[in-house]
């Protein structure tokens, strides 16, 4: 059902079409308003559901709330709910308006075992003031530029948080409140038929143009961020070293990115680190285009907003980094351990990209669930190019409360056809994976580093 609200569906908030099909205008201020009205101050209904299941937003979760697990992340605030129904293959039809293809298909393909704990609905993500100051900026400045693949007005955090269209929902998924830096350790898999499985680890670097130690702003302006990560585990793989800048505007300017081999002890470029290339270190179940659900550019699709909707996603998954849960009992065979889940009922941008007539890609069909309190895709639907789903993408993310951001307590690909999975951003076998202090200067991030990284 497309519950889009009214503010949105209103003829005043839609802008000029012009000739690619795409909205370029910013919104007016007396529409931005709203960002301290009816919507949250990144776009989100302040309100809660007719039905009261799912509340209203009250400011989320206080940064003196946090308390630490042993591993250094946050523990549960809802570890004492239980579930208040499960959604399995015997029960589904029930509740598939509020289920996406990819969630049916994965209860029809596991029907003796994937199962969707549903629990109750809470909305604990703040925002803090960097990010609400800079999304009521960019609300009236931000537009499309160059049909949709690049924006421009932009500073700081979510461009779009009055979105009109599906591009500008996609780039709030890209230019999300994450935090300005970080470091991440996190762990991989992905399993065997049988469950066997071998654990890759790495380090994650993570850095917004805007928050680089002596960047100046005028700087590097078709950056977006700067990211890295070294493969420290298993050791065949030790010192194998990523780095990429992001653009802004892919098709003006590619991604950059480069790869150091320890094996070969050199630094090269890898243009090819895009679209459906298959991502390193996935075993080639995730495209390159895939990881953090969706990346890069948005130029071979289509993009069309469908509107908002309430859906079953995974949410406030607090236990998938709890150090009392161990690799072995979460990777089964075919699917994760739903015990360890969460599902909740909440609001979603349901956005539908189709691949343009000349454009190649292995997927011909992207469907995507985006949480509205968080900007960032909870679902993702990847269709053959017979028209076939083909792969599924879920999010499994918590608010972090020292972070002030929602994270990924792990991001899993199920491949419908081989009956594997790829999961990543595994935690709750590492000892403080989140570093929120990381901080870095422009050589941190530069083609230079990457050897002396993966000789470490």
């Amino acid at each position: 059902m497309n519950n889009t609200p009214s503010l949105l569906r209103g003829g005043a908030l839609f802008c000029t079409l012009l000739l690619s099909g795409q909205c370029l205008a910013a919104v007016s201020p007396e529409e931005a308003a709203a960002l301290n009205a009816g919507l949250t101050p990144i776009g989100a209904e302040r309100a809660g559901s007719p039905d009261g299941r799912i509340p209203a937003w009250d400011g989320g979760l206080k940064p003196a709330a946090p308390k630490l697990s042993a591993n250094g992340t946050p523990v549960d605030p809802f570890a004492g709910e239980k579930p208040l129904f499960t959604i399995d293959a015997s029960n589904y039809t029930q509740y598939q308006e509020q289920l996406s293809p990819g969630q049916i298909a994965l209860l029809e393909r596991f029907p003796a075992s994937f199962r969707l704990p549903v629990y109750p609905s809470h909305r604990p993500v703040a925002v803090p003031d960097a990010v609400r100051e800079s999304a009521a900026r960019n609300a009236v400045s931000a537009h499309l530029v160059n049909d949709g693949n690049g924006v421009e007005g932009f500073a700081g955090t979510l461009a779009f948080p009055i979105s009109r269209n599906g591009l500008e929902v996609l780039w709030n998924h890209l230019t999300r409140n994450r935090n300005p830096s970080f470091r991440l350790t996190t762990d991989s898999a992905a399993p065997q038929k049988d469950g066997a499985y071998t654990v890759m680890t790495t380090q994650q670097y993570f850095t917004r143009r805007d928050a680089v130690k002596g960047m100046a702003p005028d700087q590097a302006r078709n950056i977006l961020y700067y990211y890295s990560h070294l493969l420290t585990a298993p050791s065949r793989m030790v010192g194998e070293v990523v780095l990429v800048h992001e653009t802004l505007d892919q098709v003006a300017e590619p991604r950059l990115s480069w790869v150091y081999s320890a094996g070969q002890r050199r630094v090269r470029r890898a243009p090819t680190l895009a679209y459906d290339t298959a991502g390193p270190t996935t075993a080639g179940l995730r495209t390159a285009d895939s990881r953090d659900m969706f990346n890069g550019a948005p130029d071979r699709y289509d993009w069309k907003l469908v509107g908002k909707r309430t859906l079953y996603v995974p949410y406030n998954s607090y236990r998938l980094a709890s150090p009392d849960l161990s690799y072995d009992s979460l990777l089964l065979p075919g699917h994760i351990n739903p015990d360890a889940t969460r599902y909740e009922l909440h609001r979603v941008w349901e956005v539908v990209a189709t691949l343009k007539p000349g454009m190649r890609h292995i997927y011909s069909k992207r469907h995507y669930f985006v949480d509205e309190d968080t900007w960032a895709i909870l679902e993702a639907d990847h269709y053959d190019n017979r028209g076939e789903l083909w792969r599924v993408g879920e999010a499994h993310s918590f608010y972090h409360f020292t972070g002030q951001a929602a994270v990924n307590a792990m991001e899993i690909t199920y491949d419908l056809n081989n009956g594997r999975y790829l999961a990543s951003g595994l935690t709750s076998e590492q000892r403080n994976p989140f570093d929120f202090s990381y901080q870095a200067s422009a050589s941190d991030y530069s083609p230079g580093a990457l050897r002396s990284k993966g000789l470490r």
